[in-house]
């Protein structure tokens, strides 16, 4: 069932989020010179996958996870755009093709062994990564990964269509602040 609801929201939001996706995009062209951020995750069963994001770094910036960078690795626009978390829009698409669902653990970069090796113990990667889950709404990013996988396993352990939709909703009403940079 929670393929339906991936399929039907990720098409209704592409669909009636066209007009900001290319307004995005647009802005993006000139405030980084390329919109458009595609990068290696580990997917489901540790498959890698391209995940797909607005750029909020200028191009060339190190392929490491948010919290290793400084704030000043951040465009204006891409600060707007983590705050807001319309960067993510466009894995809708990712949702789409069935690489991830909108809700999961939030997919990790393939040189994040620390955290690899925590959830590849816990059996994170059996299910597929997501946009939203429990750890994003709850502020508990990839800095720590004992936390993260923990919290991982619990959302996967108590998934159902109710908690589905609480995460998303949650996420929608502002909970979580997405990925932290240092200062």
């Amino acid at each position: 069932m929670i393929r339906f609801f991936d399929i039907f929201f990720s098409l209704i939001g592409l669909l009636f989020g066209l007009p900001i996706l290319i307004v995005i995009s647009i802005l993006g062209f000139f405030d980084t010179g390329s919109p458009i951020f595609r990068q290696k995750r580990v997917g489901i069963n540790k498959k890698p996958f391209t995940l797909v994001k607005f750029r909020t770094m200028p191009k060339g910036t190190t392929s490491k996870a948010s919290h290793l960078l400084t704030s000043v690795s951040i465009s204006r626009l891409g600060s707007f755009l983590r705050k807001t978390k319309l960067d993510e829009l466009p894995q809708l698409w990712n949702v789409l093709k069935g690489d991830m669902s909108l809700v999961g653990p939030r997919p990790n970069l393939l040189n994040q062994d620390d955290l690899i090796k925590v959830r590849d113990a816990l059996g994170v990667y059996k299910v597929k990564p997501g946009i939203t889950g429990l750890a994003q709404i709850n502020n508990i990013d990839m800095s720590s990964p004992n936390l993260l996988a923990n919290k991982d396993i619990e959302m996967i352990s108590t998934m159902s269509n109710i908690n589905y939709f609480k995460y998303i909703f949650l996420t929608f009403s502002g909970r979580g602040q997405g990925d932290k940079t240092r200062l």
